[in-house]
């Protein structure tokens, strides 16, 4: 039986064990097997699985408000739905589709005190355009509300995962808010609330994340969205994922997926801008940072591997996806890297992808610096990447064999590399052992140590 099923037919029996009862709803937590011990640099935390609702328990045709009885509970939707079309994003029958600015909000209450994290899976219905869409909290039985986290913009035809965090004090509910107030529509399924511990997977406790999912394969430092971890900050970008360092003012690492359908013809944007997206009071490196630096301002999810959309190559321009890097490192080796694993997409394969940097200091075309923008920027020491392949196809972690070709790149941030990357060919043991991360956290730990151990030939 699916993890998710499982949750849902034990909200079912709490709910039988509590009807007639004139109160909120304050759902217990789950027996033992729902629950979930991660141990994190040492240090063993538990989470429990307040609620998941997946929608599939619930009827409503009409875009007028009303509620809807589902598996956990009573939900008003406003120009909302129960969509169970062809052109429906969902994980089972039925999903919520929202269009304009409407609404889908919990009529009760959750009871929790401390960290909780919600997660949604959200894409655009059938072939509508991008909308944009926020989660909100209240801690007085729906009284007032305040934002969670950042906007998030759905862009993408495949339900993607977003990530929040929430301090919780005792009761609250969430609602779900399409924010653009335009005609194109929205999907929002899985919704999965979870108290007691950092989110170490990339998807806010609900277990590991679905096909084409940017962290599919794990989450390399165990980033979280919480703002208190400055420095390994997750932050969901739609087309990649990163960790962020709010004192480097630059990414420790991101994390993509290419698949055919992410190549396309859209041109490079080239409209660097600095991230708004960022935490009040963070330093938002600008367009302008790297200017007579000596160094570029090299991507890590590259324009070039979001070319099928305008927003989606956009995306990559931000200053948050930058790396101080030496010139002929990003435009000759790198971008020789790059282009040849685009090569291995159109060939047939789907690949997942993380780069991250690492140290400080690097040589530039001015020479050598350790940081750059009055300090604001650190200058890495080294650059890696390290690339999955596989043939396209379903239930991509389950394809993942020890005979998988791993790609993993280590090079020094100096202008006098080659152009040649596969002189800099290592192996993901290599990398782990330089940043202090865990990468394949999520294959299969006897599949992931075959993997790590090898060199990849470069063919």
């Amino acid at each position: 039986m699916k993890p998710k099923m499982k949750a849902l037919i034990y909200l079912a029996f709490a709910s039988a064990i509590f009807a007639g009862c004139n109160k909120d709803a304050l759902v217990t937590p789950p027996p033992e097997s729902a629950q979930k011990n991660v141990k994190t640099n040492g240090v063993r935390t538990e989470s429990t699985q307040l609620l998941a609702e997946d929608f599939e328990q619930g009827s409503k045709t009409s875009y007028a408000a009303g509620d809807v009885a589902l598996t956990s509970g009573s939900w008003n939707l406003s120009d909302a739905l129960i969509g169970t079309l062809a052109n429906d994003r969902k994980e089972g029958a039925k999903s919520v589709r929202v269009r304009n600015s409407g609404i889908a909000s919990m009529n009760f209450d959750l009871n929790a005190t401390g960290s909780v994290t919600v997660t949604v899976k959200h894409a655009v219905y059938g072939t509508d355009g991008n909308g944009s869409w926020e989660l909100w909290a209240s801690a007085n039985q729906g009284g007032t509300y305040v934002k969670v986290g950042n906007t998030i913009t759905a862009a993408s035809t495949t339900l993607q995962t977003a990530s929040f965090s929430y301090t919780a004090s005792g009761k609250v509910r969430f609602d779900i808010r399409k924010t653009d107030g335009g005609s194109n529509r929205i999907n929002f399924d899985t919704f999965v609330v979870t108290a007691g511990s950092v989110d170490t997977t990339g998807t806010g406790g609900g277990g590991v994340p679905g096909d084409n999912d940017n962290l599919l394969l794990g989450n390399p430092s165990n980033a979280s969205s919480s703002i208190v971890l400055i420095n390994n900050y997750l932050m969901d970008k739609t087309y990649f994922k990163l960790s962020y360092s709010r004192d480097k003012g630059e990414p420790n690492w991101v994390s993509w997926h290419i698949g055919a359908s992410d190549l396309g013809s859209n041109s490079r944007s080239n409209n660097f801008r600095a991230d708004n997206t960022l935490p009040a009071g963070w330093y938002q490196v600008s367009q302008t940072s790297y200017t007579g630096s000596g160094f570029d301002r090299g991507h890590n999810c590259p324009s070039g591997d979001r070319t099928a959309d305008a927003t989606a190559n956009s995306t990559t321009f931000l200053m948050t996806n930058m790396i101080p890097q030496a010139p002929n490192n990003n435009r000759n080796l790198w971008a020789n890297l790059e282009n040849y694993i685009r090569t291995l997409v159109t060939a047939g394969n789907e690949v997942y992808v993380v780069m991250g940097s690492y140290g400080s200091g690097g040589t530039g075309s001015n020479g050598s610096a350790g940081t750059i923008d009055n300090g604001n920027v650190n200058v890495p020491s080294n650059i890696w990447k390290v690339v999955v392949v596989i043939p396209n196809g379903n239930n991509d972690l389950s394809r993942i064999t020890t005979t998988t070709r791993v790609i993993a790149v280590n090079t020094p941030n100096d202008n006098s590399v080659s152009a040649d990357w596969k002189s800099y060919l290592t192996s993901v043991n290599n990398i782990e052992s330089a940043t202090n991360y865990t990468l394949l956290s999520n294959v299969p730990a006897n599949i992931a140590s075959v993997l790590k151990s090898k060199v990849d030939s470069g063919n």
